[in-house]
């Protein structure tokens, strides 16, 4: 089915084609298949030119990252995507669990002041999400909302 939309398509055959390695990028990543996964992404980024696609194909390979622990590669991808498309709650979403994780590690091992900074920062990027996407994040609005880091109580 892919397939056939891929051929009926009314675009360019660079974005064909990105979207082909994108479409193969996210079987071999469902598969667990990761470093294939990246493979096939990095490559629609060659060739795609969409800002909007290429939000996507970024915002995978930072799930990749982020899947594999590596938290700052994730970050990277997911800001990429972000300034690609400012209207992605799913990876405004993601900065945010980092760093709340960031944030409840810091907490952990004591250092308050850190954790805070973490936090806020995770709050940031929740309310950001939460605006885009007001019926997703109901764990989020919940923890703004029990952390006081609700702006407004209209989440």
């Amino acid at each position: 089915m892919a397939d056939l939309i891929l051929k009926l398509m009314p675009t360019n055959q660079n974005s064909k084609k990105a979207f082909a390695y994108y479409r193969d990028g996210m079987s071999a990543q469902a598969d667990g298949e990761y470093a294939e996964a990246m493979e096939n992404y990095a490559e629609a980024l060659t060739l795609e030119d969409d800002p909007n696609d290429r939000s996507y194909i970024l915002y995978n390979m930072g799930l990749i990252h982020a899947s594999n622990g590596e938290h700052d590669a994730a970050l990277s991808k997911y800001y990429e995507a972000i300034e690609l498309n400012p209207n992605m709650p799913q990876a405004l979403n993601n900065v945010a669990v980092i760093f709340h994780y960031r944030g409840e590690q810091a907490k952990a091992e004591g250092d308050e002041d850190t954790a805070e900074n973490f936090f806020d920062r995770a709050a940031d990027y929740w309310k950001q999400a939460v605006g885009i996407a007001p019926n997703n994040y109901i764990e989020a609005q919940n923890w703004l909302k029990t952390t006081g880091r609700a702006a407004i109580d209209g989440f």
